[in-house]
């Protein structure tokens, strides 16, 4: 069999296998496998746990599981609520202030957190039943909190984009500075649209009250004092000190990722001891069981992703399907306008890590001969990918709101999540066409 059957037969059983139901880490492993039975050396089969091993033994990626354990510190505190309660105290008088505050909030965890899920969890849970309490949509409050969450794949620490660095060789310091200017580009949009919705609900609500029907809270005016306002900065400023500290101590040069990731992992754990009072067993165990399940899970993935990348290497099937797309002689924003769309399917039913991790070998180099900064294209790939957490059939943030607030239904939530599809759509065309957005803040820093 020649390379393109070979490649065609790979990736018609991969889907295959995807679709059987198979968690993705088994899927991936399985077909590898296979293909290192069937198509490779016999020996070659000796050297799986080899290869997975030495794909794993990366100092980049130790930073992944120190991380998790950050996010899992704050996100099972009462963080999340103290900082959407703050952040609502001081915008409660801008237009959709509430909307807005929400929006913040998940900007400000997802940095400190580090992950989607926890973001939407951690924030959700307390700002949609106030946004529903204050007259604000179902479908709106679930899909602004959706769209929030996301940012957690963007902002550092971002797991997704540590993957990126290993996969592209590129550097995890420059990308996660990268990751800022989208991010606040994304906020920008993200907040710009609550207010704008909020004031379309508005005078919906304003019709209906002077046509006789019922007046909605969000005809009401909400006030708080400057002493309730300074009473409510106290509860995040610890958190935002521990950010402040571990960009510092990353961007300064002061540690190296790994041992920022410790650091903010080890005064995680203290702040939510001296803070929130959790330091009894209790209150550790699950905090140290989540680390340990989700990270086991993640490790697994990438293992057997790395190892599905390998024998798509061994068998010339990235090299062959990298030198087909360049052979296409394709214009630069052809390319890459095809390559963004290739991730935006496979997010329809493969995680961010997955795709990372499957795509590189085939979309880099390609996209390095036509001249693409690899450091910009994996912050905009990260948003890209946003949009798979937020879009079905996978969307994940999607059944984590559907779980957190489990009267609003799938329907409201996913049309609620379309409007963030499309800013995050127009974020894509913006940072392509001005791309300092995200290369000037690493360029200035690193040179």
């Amino acid at each position: 069999m020649n390379t393109l059957q070979i490649g065609l037969l790979y990736g018609g059983a991969t889907l295959a296998v995807l679709f059987s139901g198979i968690p993705i880490a088994f899927a991936l492993g399985t077909v590898a496998t296979l293909f290192m039975l069937v198509f490779m050396p016999a020996a070659s089969l000796d050297t799986i746990a080899q290869n997975v091993y030495e794909e794993l033994a990366s100092i980049t990626l130790l930073t992944i599981p120190l991380f998790i354990l950050k996010g899992a510190a704050i996100g099972k505190s009462r963080a999340g609520k103290d900082l959407y309660d703050a952040l609502h105290t001081w915008l409660h008088r801008i237009p959709g202030g509430l909307g807005v505050a929400v929006t913040l909030a998940c900007g400000l965890f997802a940095a400190m957190a580090g992950s989607s899920p926890a973001t939407c969890s951690a924030i959700g849970s307390s700002g949609i039943p106030e946004m529903r309490h204050r007259g604000y949509s179902p479908g709106f409050a679930a899909g602004l909190v959706a769209a929030g969450g996301t940012l957690g794949i963007l902002l550092p620490p971002s797991i997704v984009l540590i993957l990126y660095a290993v996969a592209a060789e590129q550097s995890l310091g420059r990308l996660f500075l990268a990751g800022l200017g989208p991010g606040v580009l994304l906020v920008v949009l993200f907040s710009g649209y609550a207010m704008l919705r909020w004031r379309t609900e508005r005078h919906a609500a304003a019709a209906v009250a002077e046509a006789g029907g019922p007046r909605s809270p969000l005809l009401s005016e909400e006030r708080f004092t400057m002493r309730e306002r300074l009473a409510a900065a106290p509860r995040v400023l610890p958190f935002l000190v521990l950010l402040t500290g571990v960009m510092v101590a990353l961007y300064g040069g002061i540690a190296t990722p790994s041992e920022t990731a410790g650091l903010g992992a080890v005064l995680a754990l203290l702040l939510i001891a001296v803070v929130y009072g959790a330091w009894k067993p209790r209150d550790l165990v699950p905090i140290f069981t989540g680390t340990l399940g989700e990270s086991g899970m993640l490790l697994m993935i990438i293992g057997m992703s790395l190892l599905y990348s390998y024998v798509m290497s061994y068998l010339h099937i990235s090299q062959g399907a990298a030198a087909w797309i360049v052979s296409l002689h394709l214009s630069k924003y052809l390319l890459l306008t095809a390559i963004l769309l290739l991730v935006v399917m496979l997010g329809f039913f493969l995680p961010p890590v997955s795709i990372i991790l499957m795509t590189a070998p085939i979309i880099l180099p390609p996209l390095r001969a036509a001249g693409f900064d690899l450091i910009w294209f994996g912050v905009v790939m990260a948003v890209v990918m946003e949009m798979g957490l937020i879009h079905p059939p996978v969307g994940l943030n999607i059944f984590v709101i559907n779980r957190i607030a489990p009267d609003i239904g799938l329907s409201p939530i996913i049309w609620g999540t379309l409007p963030f599809v499309l800013l995050m759509a127009v974020a894509v065309v913006i940072l392509t066409l001005v791309p300092g957005i995200a290369l000037w803040l690493p360029n200035a820093v690193y040179g």
